[in-house]
């Protein structure tokens, strides 16, 4: 029996347009990057197969329009099929992240059969960064593969890679090797210090860093334009570059790199995580975004609660759909973007000064104390306890520009680790 979607004539009225739905904390990674601190292991009480439904049924309910499924691996639980064709069936598009490891052609076969529509393979670099990013020698050659395979059996391909300190002066290169590879859209997002990112403080962009990333990044999308302008098959699809969620904000690049091809100007517009997001973790705890820190952020369970009651009335879920600039502090409080942007990105800020309001990874913030010969630094005060979505906490320091360009940074490389599928 199909459930049919609600859709909600009031699209001012909030609803989980998107959801994230981490169906198992396995991997066959254990990138040492991972917010959630995914590996061999899944939770001891994740949903099993008829839970799994029974949230898919309130999902559709609910009136999501697309559910992207994560992990870990979402591809390692066997029922990840019957879940797909289910959602699908209630009329919702449905895609999956993933580290590429395992995505072999059977495997990305069975998956477009099931009716996923689109993979995103996650590419942090070139071999060498990728492959100590990802902890694992032959990651990177891994997710390539998995693109391939992926497109072999008729899936649109995405690309997400993580950008910090050791894989940003790479960007070009990695922009051209996942062109090359066919994938249709490059979405750049920050490193932020949750889970094991947070035991690598020195990997995390400074502040000032988010003025050359987004140059950067401004600079690849305006040749990939460019390029797209130029072909001459309608059926060639442009290599396209977005910027995620905790990336921006109202730079000079704003428009290029936020807008989708065909579409209006577009530009941030304030966090969406419980208005127009969802985050579903392998348990059962739902959160306004996936991406936010469990702890804080944990707004119910759906063995405790049905999913339709926690949206409705968690006061945790809640928190953008009223705010207004009561919470933010530091350089947000006095921002001219204050009353639109609010913070930026709730997790990012969350995970590195300990609470949100206050976002540093901001190109107009690092630009205005650029102009006033200015920077902002962060320095690291404590460690995270070393659970799934946790957090340290930095503080921040301002200190002059320097009057000399600074040498290219050379970080630390840990060896990789070998961890078995």
């Amino acid at each position: 029996m199909t459930v049919r979607a609600l859709r909600p004539t009031d699209l001012d009225a909030p609803r989980p347009i998107y959801v994230v739905w981490e169906t198992t904390l396995r991997c066959d990674h254990a990138c040492a990057h991972c917010g959630s601190r995914a590996g061999p292991a899944a939770r001891p009480d994740e949903l099993n197969t008829e839970e799994l439904l029974a949230v898919a049924d309130s999902v559709i309910r609910l009136g999501a329009r697309e559910v992207t499924l994560i992990g870990g691996e979402a591809y390692l639980r066997g029922d990840c099929y019957r879940l797909i064709s289910h959602l699908r069936d209630g009329g919702i598009r449905v895609t999956m992240q993933t580290g590429g490891r395992g995505l072999t052609p059977d495997r990305a076969k069975k998956l477009r059969a099931a009716g996923l529509a689109a993979i995103g393979v996650s590419v942090d670099g070139p071999p060498e960064a990728h492959d100590e990013l990802r902890a694992s020698p032959g990651s990177h050659a891994s997710a390539l593969a998995a693109i391939a395979n992926a497109r072999a059996a008729g899936m649109v391909v995405t690309s997400n890679t993580q950008i910090n300190r050791r894989n940003k002066d790479h960007l070009r290169e990695t922009a051209d090797l996942l062109k090359a590879a066919g994938v249709a859209v490059w979405r750049a997002q920050l490193t932020a210090p949750m889970g094991r990112a947070a035991d690598e403080p020195d990997w995390i962009l400074q502040p000032w860093m988010i003025l050359e990333v987004i140059d950067t990044l401004a600079e690849i999308q305006r040749a990939c334009l460019d390029d797209a302008r130029a072909r001459t098959l309608p059926s060639e699809r442009a290599f396209h570059v977005r910027l995620g969620n905790n990336m921006g904000y109202y730079g000079p690049h704003e428009a290029l790199l936020r807008t989708r091809p065909g579409s209006g100007d577009s530009h941030w517009q304030s966090c969406g995580a419980g208005k127009f997001v969802m985050g579903i973790e392998s348990d059962g705890t739902i959160k306004g975004c996936p991406s936010l820190p469990t702890g804080p952020y944990a707004g119910g369970n759906v063995r405790d609660l049905s999913l339709e009651q926690i949206w409705a009335h968690s006061d945790v879920i809640a928190f953008t759909r009223n705010r207004d600039d009561s919470e933010l502090w530091g350089f947000c409080k006095g921002c001219y973007y204050a009353e639109v942007c609010r913070a930026g990105c709730s997790f990012t800020a969350h995970s590195t000064l300990g609470r949100r309001g206050n976002m540093p990874f901001c190109y107009y913030r690092a630009s205005q104390f650029r102009k006033d010969g200015l920077r902002e630094r962060l320095i690291h005060k404590t460690r995270a306890p070393g659970d799934p979505y946790d957090f340290g906490c930095f503080e921040l320091a301002v200190e002059p520009w320097p009057a000399t360009p600074e040498p290219p940074e050379r970080p630390r490389t840990r060896l990789p680790i070998l961890h078995p599928a």
